[in-house]
């Protein structure tokens, strides 16, 4: 090996987290295994920021509105790799009539407009909702990345894609100052196979039955009614549904739930229940499926977080749904941090 590889592998980078989140894109640079030094962590969300600093240290991340960051500060800390994941309400599938221009206060556009004096950066990672394709914020940011001089890929994933059993289909945008090996033209829908897990069954994620989940059971009259809209996972299920910040206040369209059973015998208590004579014994075939949500450690697992990642105490199950909803897979943002150069 040459010397100048041997340069490139030892290279620290330095790294400006932008809404830090609770470090979804930390952990998946740790997780690819880059040298980086984390000059600064951001985010608005005292919540987010606490996990964020309970999993790296105090103090980690800052309390800090984005609009208070300027182009020259970001210069003076040598930033070189700017990894961020705005905020999504401007971008969500309502953000094709949406226009940029009303919402010139919003830190997402406050970074666009600086992008053409960051002249210490090589590499942003972005990553918003699938919906983001349609905004007009997509092509202000891409306008002004172009006009900053960066390339770009854009990528549309998900990690079931990659052999996780989950589904979340995210945008992302990787640009960098060089150029790419091959040009990428339109939206990119193939993971890159050098990160490819082996594929898990749900009863690998799950933890093991007992008495601590039984708070996460569902009510019975709540299930009698939703049931059809529900995604339903067993131990032998090879996906699951994406969790949004509203799993468990809402129940149907925010998220899978659980049953014990095996897909087989799950089948055969739904039939049984249908075909019962009346409402009560319906209501004891259903109790019978023992349906639960899924508690916030599953669902992290399921967004590739290590098993060393934690809540800190006093951090309830709600705030977790909610800050798991908002947060990225670890292992899809690991695999596009690999275009570093």
């Amino acid at each position: 090996m040459n010397s100048t590889k041997k340069d490139e592998q030892k290279k620290t980078y330095r790294v400006l987290e932008l809404f830090s989140g609770i470090g979804s894109m930390r952990w998946a640079i740790q997780r690819f295994g880059r040298l980086f030094e984390i000059i600064a962590a951001i985010d608005i969300d005292p919540v987010a920021n606490s996990i964020y600093n309970h999993n790296f240290g105090p103090d980690t991340a800052k309390n800090e509105d984005i609009l208070g960051l300027t182009a020259r500060r970001i210069t003076e800390l040598d930033v070189e790799v700017i990894l961020m994941s705005p905020p999504s309400q401007l971008f969500s599938c309502n953000g094709a009539s949406e226009n940029v221009n009303d919402h010139q206060g919003n830190p997402f556009v406050h970074i666009c407009n600086m992008l053409d004096e960051l002249h210490t950066v090589q590499f942003i990672l972005m990553e918003n909702v699938k919906g983001f394709v349609r905004s007009e914020s997509r092509k202000l940011y891409k306008r002004r990345l172009s006009t900053a001089g960066f390339h770009y890929r854009e990528y549309v994933l998900s990690p079931d894609d990659f052999g996780v059993p989950n589904t979340r289909r995210r945008y992302y945008c990787v640009a960098k100052r060089t150029p790419f090996d091959t040009p990428a033209g339109s939206i990119i829908k193939q993971p890159n196979v050098n990160h490819m897990v082996p594929l898990k069954t749900i009863g690998e994620i799950v933890e093991r039955e007992g008495k601590h989940l039984d708070k996460y059971l569902i009510n019975l009259a709540v299930l009698r009614m939703r049931l059809r809209m529900i995604d339903i996972c067993t131990p032998d299920s090879t996906n699951s549904s994406c969790f949004t910040k509203f799993y468990t206040l809402y129940t149907g369209g925010t998220g899978s739930i659980y049953c014990p059973l095996l897909r087989a015998d799950f089948d055969s208590e739904y039939r049984n229940m249908r075909c019962a004579e009346c409402e009560e014994h319906r209501m004891l075939f259903l109790e019978r499926l023992k349906m639960r949500y899924f508690t916030p450690r599953e669902i992290a697992r399921l967004m590739c977080f290590p098993e060393d990642f934690s809540f800190p105490s006093g951090t309830t199950d709600e705030q977790c749904y909610e800050i798991l909803g908002n947060s990225s897979n670890v292992l899809v943002l690991a695999s596009l941090i690999g275009e570093i150069e």
